[in-house]
């Protein structure tokens, strides 16, 4: 399994750390794409924003100060919202007609974002990242365990493993997940 001994975010903080912005740009790029998709932007000019997000974040990073009040994800999407808002102040000059026919099409890109999703994406973006660290049934484990709802017991019997194997699965894909998320989503 691949340790991360300090979160990602420190780790951003040095821009040739071409690992950790690797890792950055794998772990946000279908959130940030989901996001500005669901402002009504089609996928071309989604890929652009996302671009145009990454790099405002690598030259503002050296600056973010972390606050758990506000954290990293509120502070992304700060960004997302206001490349969002350009975006639309840009074609609202070339497409004044059309914006005015389709109000509803052009919301508010800060409605979009709430917290939860935010966590629910991002998690779900690292649990994909992170399956092929582990074994199989290490992963299985865990995922049943969590993911479905199975008793230790039961998911031990159908795996062909102790009940306390299930358990240390589960403890482990687990506490690589906060490693990975440390900084990235709030507790």
């Amino acid at each position: 399994m691949v340790t991360t001994p300090t979160s990602l975010l420190v780790r951003l903080r040095s821009p040739s750390d071409q690992a950790a912005w690797e890792r950055f740009v794998r772990l946000y790029t279908p959130v940030l794409y989901r996001w500005i998709r669901r402002q009504g932007i089609d996928s071309q000019d989604a890929t652009d924003l996302v671009q145009d997000v990454f790099a405002t974040t690598i030259a503002v990073l050296p600056t973010f100060e972390y606050d758990r009040n506000r954290g990293f994800g509120n502070w992304l999407c700060t960004i997302t919202t206001n490349k969002c808002r350009d975006f639309f102040r840009r074609a609202a000059v070339r497409r004044t007609e059309m914006l005015l026919d389709h109000p509803a099409s052009n919301p508010d890109p800060a409605l979009a974002f709430t917290e939860n999703e935010y966590r629910t994406q991002v998690a779900r973006q690292a649990l994909e990242l992170m399956q092929a660290e582990f074994e199989p049934t290490t992963w299985r484990a865990c995922f049943e365990m969590v993911v479905e709802g199975r008793r230790a017991q039961e998911v031990a019997a159908r795996l062909n493993l102790s009940t306390n194997a299930v358990y240390l699965a589960k403890s482990r894909v687990l506490r690589r997940l906060r490693q990975e998320l440390a900084g990235l989503v709030d507790d």
